[in-house]
């Protein structure tokens, strides 16, 4: 296909737009044309939004993977590990990136270690299978509560947070990169896509009753994931030109 331009502005005729985008796009998912533009005499505002709309396919990509493997039943740890450790902007605007370091300690291996955007100190997500229990209902007080599971993971989350603090509070050894202060543990656990609203509300209760640690379930990570998605593409047509950049939104946007 070739687009006309006449004074700067594009005539793709009887052609869908969104076919015209998306044509596009696939042909800028690749790293060597972006690369080869970048070499170019472009203006800075269209790399920026060049950059911005590769970075909105690999997200989408991204949501759509974790979808596809929830929707399949996949319950291996690993693999959400993998997914969690190559997409951590789904956990909120906050972290963009994550660390490759793991072992904090002899015998101590996290699932995530991400650096906060704004101060660079780092907290933990701590990643459990899917078909794991998060919630029980107590009949005979009318309440719900945490899992054994649950618990467990809590009690290893607050151990990892204690060894973090102490071993990172300068600078982790061997890697003085990596500071830890007082830092925030967030685990995976379970799913709640079939849930009511009223257990929804008591894990929101229950989380704001925790010191550090929020639980969260995957479908709550994949909502998360497609919010902060929703978010960036309005963007992509409001202000193309800041859409590489995350650290816009604020803490309040992101629904968990």
């Amino acid at each position: 296909m070739v687009i006309r331009v006449s004074e700067g502005t594009a005539q793709i005729g009887e052609h869908d737009p969104r076919a015209v985008a998306a044509a596009l796009t696939r042909v800028l998912s690749s790293h060597e044309i972006l690369q080869h533009l970048a070499d170019t005499e472009l203006s800075d505002e269209l790399l920026r939004a060049l950059r911005g709309a590769i970075r909105l396919s690999e997200m989408r990509a991204a949501v759509a993977q974790l979808r596809q493997h929830l929707d399949a039943g996949e319950v291996s740890e690993p693999v959400y590990q993998e997914w969690c450790q190559k997409h951590s902007w789904a956990f909120g605007n906050a972290y963009v990136m994550r660390d490759e370091v793991r072992e904090i300690s002899p015998g101590d291996h996290l699932d995530v270690l991400l650096p906060t955007v704004i101060s660079g100190y780092r907290d933990i997500v701590e990643l459990k299978r899917p078909d794991m229990e998060v919630l029980h209902y107590d009949s005979r007080h009318r309440n719900f509560y945490f899992s054994a599971e649950v618990s467990k993971a809590i009690g290893q989350c607050h151990r990892y947070l204690d060894v973090l603090h102490e071993v990172a509070a300068t600078g982790l050894r061997d890697h003085p990169e990596i500071v830890a202060y007082h830092p925030r543990g967030i685990i995976v656990i379970g799913r709640s896509s079939d849930w009511k609203a009223e257990q929804l509300k008591s894990l929101h209760g229950l989380n704001r009753r925790l010191s550090g640690v929020t639980v969260m379930t995957y479908d709550q990570l994949l909502a998360q994931g497609e919010r902060l998605l929703e978010m960036l593409s309005l963007k992509a047509v409001q202000e193309p030109e800041e859409l590489s950049e995350l650290q816009d939104l604020t803490e309040d946007d992101i629904p968990f």
